[in-house]
């Protein structure tokens, strides 16, 4: 039974320290916890607006370069654009600069096939007269001799 006395005696020697951290840990609780507490789910609240705010930025952030890549997208459309039109308009005067040089060409040759003409017609009339003139002193040369001979004869 010693042992139970021993027992009962520290259980009952135990009984303020016992109560004593129960109080401790009660006045711990009201005192240090719940202030803390509070003030963890205070600076939880404040973090995690400022969080959601930045997350807010982010994304206006994320809109607005979205925005700047489709405005830059669309400048350069209309500037490609611009390029293509004024390469049309070149390529369109190109054309308009060769038609005439075409017409140009063709009218001087056109020209100078009538000048050729011209020139071949009178040449062959001036080939005929000549050839009429050569055809005569020809047939005086032949007759004349023949002539003469019966004469010298």
């Amino acid at each position: 039974m010693g042992t139970l006395e021993a027992l009962g005696n520290i259980l009952v020697s135990a009984i303020p320290t016992f109560l004593l951290v129960w109080i401790l840990y009660f006045y711990i609780s009201k005192v240090f916890m719940k202030p803390l507490e509070k003030t963890m789910q205070e600076r939880y609240r404040v973090t995690g607006g400022r969080k959601a705010d930045a997350e807010m930025s982010v994304a206006e952030a994320e809109k607005k370069t979205g925005q700047y890549e489709e405005a830059l997208r669309n400048a350069k459309a209309e500037i490609y654009q611009n390029q293509e039109q004024e390469r049309q308009k070149a390529l369109d005067v190109r054309a308009v600069i060769v038609q005439h040089a075409r017409q140009k060409a063709e009218g001087m040759v056109a020209d100078t096939r009538k000048e050729l003409d011209t020139e071949v017609q009178m040449a062959k009339k001036s080939l005929a007269v000549e050839s009429e003139k050569l055809a005569r002193s020809i047939q005086q040369v032949i007759l004349q001799p023949a002539s003469s001979q019966g004469r010298n004869q």
